[in-house]
Order: C-alpha cells, then structure tokens, then sequence
C-alpha cells in the first residue's frame, strides 16, 4: 500500500509529461503555420477592405475594392471566364485520361513499371518547364505546324496559341499532359486496394470485365476521385506559371486568369488593394467548388 501511494505521483507525473511533452514539441510549427497561413489570409482579407495602393493602408473603406472588381472590370470577368473553361476542361480530361491510363495498367500488362514511370514523369516538372517546353511546341514557326510542313503537309495549320479563340485550350492541353500521370497514380493505388474476392465473383456470376468495370470497381473509387478532384481544382484556381510560360496570358487577355490578374494589379500596378480583393475572391471560388464535396462526402462517412 505504501509502494503504490508513494508511487503514484510518479506515474502521474510521467503520464502527463508523455502527454504534454508531443504537444510543445509541435507547438511552434503550429504556431508558424498559423500565422504564415491564416494569419496572412486575415490579412489579405483586410486589405481588400481598404484603398490600398502602392503600399498597405489599413484604414477600413467598405466594399469599394470588389465594386471596383465586379462592376467596372472587364479584365477579371475574361479571367473568371478564362478560368471556368481552363478548369472545368482540365479536371475533367486529366480525370478521365487518368482513369484510362490506371484501368489500361491494372491488367497486369508487359513494362508497366516503365510504363507508370513515364506517365509519372510530367509531374516531376515545373509548371515552368512544360509551359516553355509546350510553348515550343505550339509554336507554328517551330513546332509541329513547322514539323508537318516538313513532311509535305502544307496544308496543316495549328495556331491555337497565337489565336485568341483557341489558345485557352493550349493551356488544357500542358496542363493535362503534366497532371494525368499524377491522377493514374492515384487511380492506380485506389484499384490495387480493391478486394479481388469481389471481382472473381462478379465473374463467377458471369459479369463481364467492362461491368465489373462500370458497377463495381468504379463506383468504389469515390474517394479516390473526390481526392483527385480537390487537389486538380487547387492546381487550376493558382495555375500562374504555367499560363506565364505558356502565352504570358495573352494573345491580348485571351489566357488571362485570376492568379495573374491577382498579382498584375496587386504587384505591378500599384492597386494592392484591388489585387487582395482578387486573390479572395479566388479563396471564395475553391471554397464554393470543395466545400460541397466534402460536405457530402463526411455526410456519407457518417450515414455509412
């Protein structure tokens, strides 16, 4: 008896070390990213509500910077449109180029590694590399409008990226090409995780493999595309170098999205309020677009 009280303290006093002691170790990560996240969103929040130009003001001046934005600025309403075409185009290309490529691998077919690899390879990239590698190719004095003239196909024409009806879909085109690797390899994870009890007895019953494709295997993978989808919506709503080293967001505004609308005023025009206006409006946009999503998503987790 008097072991066990002399003893106590002790192990509660180790207990609430072991409990404590993880805690401050992390707490000044924390803490940073805090700050360097939410803290500096809070900011740009405050700016938006103020005149600020050149440099900071934080004097509070009402909604004038997203009355300035919404009603007297063509330029954002090209960029927001910009960015629906980009964007819906982009998710949705790269999600089903993705699934092909991770459907095509699963059958267990010959070089697979080497296959994966080279999918993969594009997302090992900068955004700046594949916009300056595809800007190349796009280029009909260089590239594969030059290449087919070569080859005696005088008639063939692709000048998408100096055409301003078209080259918004040169920006799909680099962007799919860099991200759709990235997609098979997280469809390709998702189908390995399945069970292969399921599938035999699918076939058992006498299913083919495109249903068991289309009623079981694909329908499984809802997280997966959940997944898929926020983190290509994110690459979409801050696509900036991309577009830069693609068209410079031109010919004229033809390219333009927010990102580089957000940093031409907020940066290089001196309209630093109106650039924070901008970039919370882009915050609002992936907010309206995942929120749902995962909303619908955890209502699922906790009805299942």
């Amino acid at each position: 008896m008097t072991a066990s009280r002399h003893g106590a303290p002790g192990l509660s006093l180790s207990r609430l070390a072991d409990t404590i002691l993880p805690r401050l170790v992390i707490a000044p990560t924390v803490l940073a990213c805090l700050i360097a996240f939410y803290g500096f969103i809070a900011w740009t929040g405050w700016l938006s509500f103020t005149e600020s130009r050149l440099l900071p003001k934080y004097e509070w001046a009402g909604f004038v910077q997203y009355v300035e934005l919404f009603s007297n600025n063509d330029r954002w309403w090209q960029s927001m449109r910009n960015l629906g075409i980009f964007g819906g185009l982009f998710i949705l290309i790269s999600l089903a180029v993705g699934l092909i490529l991770a459907v095509l691998l699963d059958q267990k077919i010959r070089f697979e590694g080497a296959l994966r690899t080279l999918y993969l390879y594009p997302m090992a990239l900068s955004f700046i590399v594949t916009g300056t590698a595809w800007k190349w190719i796009l280029n009909p004095g260089l590239g594969l409008e030059k290449l087919a003239h070569d080859f005696g196909f005088t008639n063939f024409t692709f000048d998408w990226i100096i055409n301003p009806d078209y080259a918004i879909y040169t920006v799909v085109i680099a962007g799919v090409w860099q991200s759709s690797g990235f997609v098979m390899a997280l469809f390709l994870a998702g189908l390995r995780g399945i069970d292969d009890s399921i599938i035999k007895a699918a076939q058992v019953d006498g299913a083919s493999l495109p249903t068991i494709y289309a009623r079981i295997i694909i329908p499984s993978l809802r997280p997966v595309f959940l997944s898929a989808f926020m983190i290509l919506a994110h690459i979409a709503v801050k696509s900036f170098d991309l577009v830069m080293a693609l068209t410079g967001g031109g010919p004229g505004f033809a390219t333009d999205l927010p990102s580089i609308f957000m940093y031409q005023h907020g940066f290089t025009r001196g309209q630093l309020g109106l650039g924070a206006a901008s970039a919370m409006m882009m915050l609002f946009t992936a907010c309206a677009v995942v929120m749902p999503l995962l909303y619908s998503e955890l209502r699922r987790e906790r009805r299942g």
